[in-house]
């Protein structure tokens, strides 16, 4: 019986250590902190075109502050309301804006052409930057930012793409130094932004 309590004594002193150690973490990160996937992240090489034909590879991440957003111009739903509210956030920077580069990586370069990523940002910010290529090069990308893409066939339809809905921000040697979350509050993404080019 002795035993038997010390063993359940001991088991509970652990569940309370990583009680305790999980409830750090989280009173630790203030809200608009960059999360803790921050600086894992550095990207890799790739090389892709812009909506206007020209070539972008990682050096052109160097030297300026990014956010970079991967989806395609199929979505229903998160990419334009995510390219939506980026165009509302470049306005509210003000002149800022224009020392931030923001890209939009498809996922689905099979319909998602040059010509069609450049009718599809029209739409947006005029300085966004939509980029694509062949299958090979957006999957390389997909795979040095560690993207979730995955195509989902409909029974009626086209086929949609499951994809990451967060947004990088990516400092100015290209790493990964935040995200911005799907639908996040307009206030905490914009002290993130200007953080983000106030450190680059």
């Amino acid at each position: 019986m002795n035993s038997l309590r010390i063993i359940r004594y001991v088991l509970w002193g652990v569940v309370i250590v990583a009680a305790v150690a999980i409830a750090a973490v989280f009173l630790l990160r203030k809200e608009g902190d960059a999360p803790l996937i921050a600086g894992a992240i550095t990207g890799g090489p790739f090389e892709l075109v812009d909506q206007h034909g020209n070539t972008v590879t990682d050096a052109d991440l160097s030297g300026h502050p990014s956010a970079m957003f991967f989806g395609y111009t199929f979505c229903p739903d998160i990419c334009p309301t995510t390219l939506y509210e980026m165009t509302t956030l470049m306005e509210q920077l003000g002149p800022e804006a224009d020392k931030l580069k923001v890209y939009f990586v498809t996922v689905d370069p099979e319909r998602d052409t040059q010509p069609v990523m450049a009718e599809y940002l029209s739409a947006f910010d005029p300085r966004f930057t939509g980029l694509t290529g062949t299958r090979e090069q957006v999957d390389a990308i997909i795979k040095g930012y560690r993207v979730y893409a995955r195509k989902v066939e409909q029974e009626k339809g086209p086929y949609l793409m499951d994809h990451t809905a967060a947004v990088y921000l990516l400092d100015a040697d290209g790493a990964v130094a935040g995200t911005l979350d799907y639908q996040e509050k307009s206030e905490t993404a914009l002290a993130k932004l200007k953080r983000l080019i106030e450190s680059s």
